[in-house]
């Protein structure tokens, strides 16, 4: 992601890459996709847990850590790798909910919760988004009503990655009309998790649904009424993660797409020779490192807890919403009718990019969260 890296972040990147070349090509991928109900078996989730993936946005006094004293940053070459392969696993979820438990969760939540995000034996995702509204912070509604000292969940979160493997859920809620997160485990009466259809082959989404779930006072994550910090703070995380990917996909197939236009012969020359084709290359290599720009400007700012975070992981998703995927759709037409077979890989890099454009908010809310943020009140989508 950026230009320079430390020498113990060049050589994570370097170990992670060559693990997952060497466990989970993308042959792998759709072998996986066909035979393994979570998209992957779970030991290689925990092998990926050996090697730092679910620890680098935990602190240290938790038993986390990062490679270079930037975890996010660290956690981004990750994301980066696992698109370039279009890899499965719970990377966004896990570490989200491992990044609120270490940071706001009691001592006893944290040693409830925590050794097993750690270690890779349990999943938790984040449930935020709910059906039908934009997956940004300010669209909650599912309610907590009191009752006593504790509380009842009422309501359905969706898309949420990873629900059905998860063993537990960092949900948003209102109280008494103020956001609130719980901590909720897989297990709790009223819980139902109903698997969804993806376009992603080996990521699996799900509704969760809340029906009359009785909570203790212990089950909450912060303060009552006072979560619009934390999920402001996740969301970044999330935002970040998730454009870093994207940018892995779209290097990597750019890439691919490249050599194919060298190896590609048509009417005697490759197909890089002709002048038309050397300018769509260079216009998607231009926008290609401007996406690896805006991503890694926001992962900076996310990791510093810049003032600028708010603004700029909004830009980076825009913007990358809007160019990864016309750049990968421009490398399906470059290489003709084969791009557009089931035998091709390029599919499964689209179904990623595609899906992530519309988590976590569009490029157009995104747009709109940025105009909102500057004062604005009729954006009109620009």
């Amino acid at each position: 992601m950026d230009l320079e890296l430390t020498d113990d972040q060049e050589l994570f990147r370097e170990t992670t890459a060559k693990f997952i070349e060497r466990t989970c090509p993308v042959s792998t991928v759709r072998e996986w996709a066909e035979k393994e109900p979570a998209g992957y078996p779970h030991a290689w989730w925990r092998q990926g847990a050996e090697l730092g993936w679910t620890s680098l946005l935990v602190s240290e006094d938790d038993g986390g850590g990062s490679v270079s004293g930037h975890g996010l940053l660290d956690l981004t070459l990750v994301a980066e790798v696992m698109g370039h392969w279009v890899s499965p696993g719970p990377l966004l979820p896990t570490n989200v909910v491992a990044a609120a438990v270490s940071e706001f969760a009691t001592e006893s939540q944290k040693e409830r919760y925590l050794p097993g995000l750690l270690s890779g034996e349990t999943i938790a995702t984040w449930c935020l988004a709910e059906p039908r509204r934009s997956g940004l912070p300010d669209g909650v509604t599912l309610t907590a009503a009191r009752r006593g000292d504790g509380f009842v969940l009422s309501g359905r979160k969706a898309p949420a990655e990873a629900a059905a493997e998860a063993g537990f859920f960092v949900v948003a809620a209102l109280v008494d009309g103020a956001v609130t997160q719980f901590l909720v485990e897989a297990d709790t009466p009223g819980v139902s998790v109903v698997a969804a259809e993806g376009i992603d082959l080996v990521r699996r989404f799900a509704t969760v649904s809340f029906d009359n779930v009785v909570l203790g006072p212990e089950a909450v994550l912060g303060e009552v009424g006072g979560a619009a910090p934390q999920i402001e703070r996740l969301f970044e995380l999330a935002v970040a993660l998730q454009c870093a990917s994207m940018v892995g996909v779209t290097d990597r197939v750019l890439a691919f797409t490249l050599a194919y236009s060298f190896d590609r012969y048509s009417f005697g020359r490759p197909l890089a020779s002709y002048q038309a084709l050397k300018h769509r290359f260079a216009d998607m290599k231009l926008w290609t490192e401007a996406c690896l720009g805006t991503s890694a400007a926001a992962a900076r700012a996310v990791d510093s807890r810049s003032e600028k975070a708010f603004e700029l992981v909004s830009v980076a998703k825009s913007y990358i919403g809007d160019k990864a995927p016309v750049i990968l759709q421009d490398c399906v037409q470059l290489h003709g009718g084969i791009g557009v077979t089931w035998d091709h890989d390029l599919h499964l890099y689209i179904r990623r990019v595609v899906q992530d454009r519309s988590l976590f908010g569009t490029p157009y809310d995104h747009r709109e969260r940025i105009a909102q943020g500057l004062g604005l009140e009729d954006v009109h989508g620009h």
